[in-house]
């Protein structure tokens, strides 16, 4: 599989990805024609071989305008555009364009990320979320070139390093933050980062969303065979690294991905003096807190005890809304954590017809083939109260469809 393997050694920004893509290949053309679809107005794109420390990578950057601009304001940040957009109208400027299905979807995505995550911290609807930042024309192209990028290279898979922030702090429209930036935070929850000694900013809201959107896991390079090397240059001169984003693009051994792949934190507890009744009500809580899984086995404890270890399967991002739920709702006065890593088929949902009716059924797919075929029990009920025909029956009728693929 061909898979694009993210280097954040030194952050990510918009224009940075857009970059580091273009220095694996993709043509600035293609990428002018792409922002061409969306109705932003007059613009000058301006790709530049540039050199950050040594290292000679490729600098993206837009300006409003067709002219020919001196590029070095750019890097001020955002202040020369003075006039924000609403979340609601970026949204829409990128649903009335002709950008393809991939690009419209994961644009979308991407600044829905970040709104969501400004309108946590302000206290604001995200529809109605108010940007300088992302109301920008060039946070708008910065998104549709790295989406569109993405889509062009046609890889199956973006896999990310730990990604490093820099320390201090940045000016935005509501005064100092210390670095990350709130909205950086934010988006980056349940994601690894660390802090550099580099007094700068070099994640941006725009470089966490499409980490956050994109990135199947944050770790070190998977095993691949590398094809091609990119560097997308940021604005900073940093002391102790060039400010470039490395693109890595190889392909990797398909076995290892006949399964889909992730991370999850395994939270448990052992507890010997609670009453069933209420173990079992937890049991429902963390469910609805969340979790993926909780389940509880008898366990022997000290002086003989009979108890249950409760456990808790969960995104990591989750854990601390979990945790709260364990110590306010049981006896417990401490947790164990661990990282498990998980094998998951591919699922999909496919409506089958049978004789009682339409049941909709989850497909798991290994590498494209169906190995299990599990009947939504909610919807078999359903059609058996309704044809008073036995559950098992009906499950049978859905399940069948695909006996011969299984």
């Amino acid at each position: 599989m061909r898979v694009l393997y993210l280097d954040c050694f030194s952050g990510i920004s918009g224009d940075m990805m857009v970059g580091a893509l273009c220095d694996l290949g993709i043509k600035p053309s293609a990428l002018e024609w792409e922002l061409s679809k969306i109705d932003i107005g007059e613009f000058h794109a301006h790709f530049e071989r540039t050199r950050r420390r040594s290292v000679e990578g490729v600098h993206f950057s837009i300006h409003e305008g067709t002219t020919h601009h001196d590029h070095h304001h750019h890097h001020d940040g955002h202040e020369d555009h003075a006039h924000g957009r609403s979340h609601a109208e970026i949204r829409r400027l990128i649903e009335e364009s002709s950008l393809s299905h991939f690009v419209k979807e994961h644009a979308s995505n991407i600044f829905e990320r970040i709104a969501i995550a400004e309108g946590k911290i302000h206290g604001v609807a995200p529809g109605a979320v108010e940007f300088h930042e992302i109301g920008a024309l060039d946070s708008i192209a910065d998104v549709v070139c790295a989406c569109a990028g993405l889509e062009q290279l046609s890889v199956g898979k973006v896999f990310f390093s730990p990604l490093n922030e820099g320390t201090g702090w940045v000016e935005c429209a509501h005064g100092k933050f210390p670095v990350p930036s709130l909205a950086t935070l934010e988006i980056l929850a349940g994601i690894p980062l660390t802090q550099i000694d580099e007094p700068f900013e070099l994640i941006t809201p725009t470089g966490a969303a499409i980490a956050a959107e994109f990135g199947v896991s944050f770790g070190p390079m998977p095993q691949l065979r590398v094809e091609k090397i990119g560097y997308g240059a940021g604005s900073r001169d940093l002391a102790s690294r060039p400010n470039v984003l490395r693109a890595v693009l190889g392909e990797t051994p398909e076995e290892t991905f006949r399964y889909e792949t992730d991370s999850i934190t395994r939270v448990e507890t052992n507890v010997d003096d609670l009453s069933p009744e209420i173990t079992g009500a937890v049991l429902g809580k963390l469910l609805d807190a969340g979790a993926l899984d909780a389940f509880l086995t008898p366990v022997q404890m000290k002086k003989n005890r009979p108890g249950v270890q409760l456990t808790v399967l969960c995104e990591d991002a989750k854990v601390p809304a979990i945790a709260d739920l364990l110590f306010a709702q049981t006896t417990s006065f401490g947790i164990r954590m661990d990282s498990v890593r998980r094998l998951k088929l591919e699922r999909r949902i496919e409506q089958v017809e049978t004789p009682f009716g339409k049941i909709a059924v989850k497909l798991g797919l290994r590498g494209g083939e169906i190995v299990q075929a599990a009947p939504e029990f909610e919807a078999c009920r359903a059609v058996s109260e309704k044809s008073g025909r036995p559950l098992r029956v009906i499950y049978d009728a859905a399940r069948s469809k695909f006996q011969g693929a299984l």
